[in-house]
């Protein structure tokens, strides 16, 4: 977080002031000595990020495939065992806003096997904590995502961007072995395609919000076995898909 001058105004007042504003960072990733591609995220957590990335798009299957990650001044050199998924031909972007499911290959999306069964009150718990970011409250620049299991939050992340938070804490997990199917995720940002598809490569159960989903996002869901929850306001909640993993 930084803070800049600016001119705030409020009616016919004009007053001179200063405010807190979130730091944006680039972040240029190698593989195998090759620019995969500049990242605009929040400086911190920047390993995990880029281990988080690997992995929730399908680059990585596990953390055996990284020989090394290093990360010097906004610059990350990674080694793969199979780089090739790399430097593989780009597959259409998800957007999250609309378009058609048409190109969803059945065999190609990641089928998520989950036992895990979570009470109503435990995510709304998991979505307040997330809501409680003082950098959020300080900024309003930020979104927030944690990764929780029955026991409480394992990591929970800030960042300019929800897909960005989402690769932070997905990456801790990987670094620190979890096991993603015991797993569920809250967000305070929107549940778009691109969210479920991350989920569901990881094998996380669960992906709850106190904001809305998509269209297509619900049918990813239903073609994985992701969950999905959102608008996580006080009592109130829908449950969108896998409604067998909500408890009560």
């Amino acid at each position: 977080m930084k803070v800049f001058s600016c001119l705030k105004l409020d009616g016919d007042e004009a007053v001179e002031g200063v405010h807190p504003v979130v730091e944006e960072t680039p972040l240029s990733i190698f593989i195998n000595g090759r620019h995969f591609a500049t990242a605009m995220t929040s400086p911190a957590m920047q390993e995990e990020f880029v281990a988080g990335h690997l992995f929730s798009e399908g680059i990585v299957k596990g953390l055996e495939e990284i020989e090394s990650l290093n990360v010097e001044e906004n610059v990350v050199k990674v080694v793969l065992t199979n780089p090739i998924r790399a430097i593989r031909s780009k597959r259409p972007i998800l957007s999250g806003c609309g378009g058609t499911s048409s190109f969803l290959d059945e065999s190609k999306l990641a089928k998520v096997v989950s036992d895990l069964r979570i009470e109503r009150g435990d995510l709304r718990a998991a979505v307040k904590e997330i809501s409680m970011s003082q950098l959020h409250k300080a900024t309003g620049g930020v979104h927030s995502v944690g990764l929780f299991d029955r026991r409480g939050v394992i990591c929970k992340v800030e960042d300019i961007g929800r897909h960005s938070a989402l690769d932070k804490v997905l990456g801790r997990g990987l670094l620190d072995g979890v096991r993603f199917e015991e797993t569920f995720v809250a967000t305070t940002g929107r549940i778009s395609s691109d969210m479920a598809l991350k989920c569901s490569r990881a094998g996380v159960g669960i992906i709850a919000s106190r904001g809305a989903t998509t269209s297509l996002a619900i049918e990813i869901a239903e073609r994985t076995g992701l969950s999905i929850v959102g608008f996580v306001r006080g009592e109130k909640m829908n449950v969108y898909t896998g409604r067998e993993r909500i408890k009560g």
